[in-house]
């Protein structure tokens, strides 16, 4: 199939609270929505989502790298050497390549009439159960925020930390005040050393929280850092920003690191980058956590096929659309409070909205 026509679109969308983390503030989704359409007049969509450090992209450079690709009148084929071939000058902007790459892949499945998960073979359909982010906050509105995602059937909540340590106990040990059966999972994107990091488990472990797993508790650069946590801390470390590639890591394996890693498609060049390393973490028996760069509904159904391609994750982190003050696409999944199920429809099954 002959690719006729690539295009991209600002998909900034208001967020319900201020997303903050230990190294960025997001108010508003800073996105771009990929579209393209085969010769066979099949379309497809991505997203290419930024978060400014996290990500070197921004949504000015992603439209640059997208309006100046030369990709209409390339053959596409539904093979990772084939889409690895095409798109290989992308390597340098990969979220513009998550895009693009996703957009690809939803309009080969769409094509054939098959889920995108089938494309990496026989996809596991169980639901999966997301947790919730509380970002930092006010350690009052942090607690508000517990106990009103606690009504709507969340009980896993994702605190954001690595700002202020006091603030950073403060605010878990609250939550767990609100919220007796909380259980926690800590990401301080790069923010503690390692000593800050062990006297935060420390804390919260005097006061009876329950943490699942502590996500790069250090500064990717320093793994040494982080693998005294892995030795010390006493729960999984999950590494993010530590891991873009597959060399990233089998080093922060070797040098035990880290017990598991965070998947994102704009980390890794797209679902093709992230299914493979999700897949070499299993076989060095590592933990998987799915998660997503403050991504609408369209970017965690990408997500969640690859999940259902590698046969699940430890830790499942996709709950930014219900974050959203308004959500821009329909289908994809079904949500029952945390628990999502994939509607496994040809493609990604979602659809822009009607308004």
């Amino acid at each position: 199939m002959i690719l006729r026509s690539l295009a991209v679109e600002p998909l900034f969308v208001a967020l319900r609270e201020p997303f903050v983390i230990a190294s960025a503030r997001m108010d508003t989704t800073r996105a771009g929505l990929v579209r393209i359409t085969l010769d066979n007049g099949v379309e497809g969509l991505g997203e290419a989502a930024t978060l400014p450090p996290v990500t070197r992209e921004d949504y000015a450079d992603v439209e640059a790298t997208i309006r100046a690709a030369a990709l209409v009148g390339a053959s596409v084929e539904a093979s990772e050497h084939a889409i690895d071939a095409l798109l290989e000058p992308f390597s340098a902007t990969p979220v513009a390549r998550a895009g693009i790459e996703t957009a690809i892949l939803d309009a080969l499945s769409r094509a054939v009439g098959q889920p995108m998960a089938a494309l990496f073979g026989a996809p596991s359909r169980a639901p999966l159960e997301t947790d919730v982010t509380l970002p930092i906050a006010d350690p009052a509105r942090m607690i508000e925020l517990s106990r009103e995602w606690r009504a709507k059937g969340f009980r896993t909540f994702k605190v954001k930390v690595g700002k202020e340590l006091e603030h950073d106990r403060q605010a878990i040990v609250g939550v767990l005040g609100a919220v007796p059966d909380a259980r926690f999972r800590l990401d301080a994107n790069e923010g503690f050393t390692a000593d800050e990091a062990l006297a935060l488990l420390r804390a919260v472990a005097a006061e009876g929280a329950i943490v699942e797993c502590f996500e790069q508790p250090c500064r990717r650069v320093d793994l040494e850092g982080m693998a005294r946590v892995t030795r010390e801390g006493g729960v999984p470390v999950v590494a993010d920003e530590a891991v873009r590639s597959l060399d990233d890591l089998e080093r922060v394996h070797a040098m035990g690191a880290a017990t598991g890693v965070n998947l994102k498609l704009v980390k890794h060049g797209g679902p093709i980058g992230a299914h493979r390393i999700g897949k070499r973490a299993r076989e060095l028996g590592m933990q998987v956590m799915c998660g997503a760069m403050v991504e609408t509904r369209l970017g965690l159904t990408a997500m969640a096929h690859v999940v259902a391609a590698i046969g699940g994750a430890d830790y499942v982190d996709l709950d930014t659309a219900f974050l959203l003050a308004e959500d821009p696409f329909e289908g994809g999944f079904v949500a029952d409070g945390p628990r999502l199920s994939a509607t496994f429809g040809p493609g990604l099954d979602v659809r822009l909205r009607q308004r």
